[in-house]
C-alpha cells in the first residue's frame, strides 16, 4: 500500500496508506476507512465519508513544499503531504538538499494585505509571519518559506494585491 505522512496546519500529524484500485480506501492512522468520492472537475470533489457530505475544493498546490490547501465545506485548512521517499530523505537530513533558493513571496490569491510584521532588512526564519492577506473573508497567514534576510517589502498595509503579486523580496 502506498503510504503518505499528512502534517495538518495545526500540527496534528496522520499517516495515510491507500489500497490500489479506484476506490478510496486504506487506513488512517492503522484504522480503517473508506470514502465515496466523486470527481467534479480539476480540483473539485464532492466525497462521503461515514454518512457525512463533504465538498472539497484544492485552492493551491506547491509541488516544491509539497503543501497543499484545501476547502472543506468552507473550511480553509493548509497540509504537508509526503510519501515514503520524501520521508526517508528526511530521516537520513537530505531533504535541504532538493530544495532551491527562494528569493521572493509571492501572493497565493488576490486579497487585502491587513498587517506586515516584518520590515527591511528583518532577519527571518522558516515558518515566521511576515504578513496578513486577507482574502475571500478568510485572514490567511503568510509565513516565511526559508531562512533570510528582508531586502525589500513590495506591498503596504490596506493594499490590495493580484494573485502571484510579489510581496516581499529576500
Amino acid at each position: 500500500m502506498p503510504e503518505y505522512h499528512i502534517t495538518h496546519h495545526n500540527g496534528t500529524e496522520i499517516k495515510v496508506e491507500t489500497g490500489s484500485g479506484p476506490e478510496w480506501e486504506g487506513n488512517l492512522n492503522d484504522q480503517p476507512f473508506a470514502l465515496d468520492v466523486s470527481d467534479h472537475g480539476p480540483g473539485v470533489w464532492h466525497v462521503i465519508r461515514d454518512g457525512q457530505s463533504y465538498r472539497v475544493y484544492l485552492v493551491s498546490w506547491d509541488q516544491e513544499s509539497k503543501t497543499c490547501i484545501l476547502d472543506v465545506n468552507g473550511y480553509r485548512m493548509t497540509m504537508k503531504v509526503e510519501n515514503a521517499f520524501d520521508q526517508l530523505l528526511h530521516s537520513m537530513g537530505l531533504d535541504d538538499l532538493i530544495s532551491k533558493k527562494v528569493n521572493e513571496v509571492k501572493a497565493p490569491m488576490p486579497g487585502k494585505v491587513l498587517a506586515i510584521h516584518v520590515e527591511d532588512g528583518s532577519e527571518v526564519k522558516e515558518g515566521d509571519s511576515l504578513l496578513v492577506l486577507e482574502a475571500m473573508k478568510m485572514e490567511n497567514v503568510i509565513k516565511s518559506p526559508v531562512d533570510a534576510t528582508v531586502r525589500q517589502i513590495r506591498v503596504k498595509a490596506g493594499g490590495t494585491v493580484e494573485k502571484n503579486e510579489i510581496l516581499i523580496e529576500f
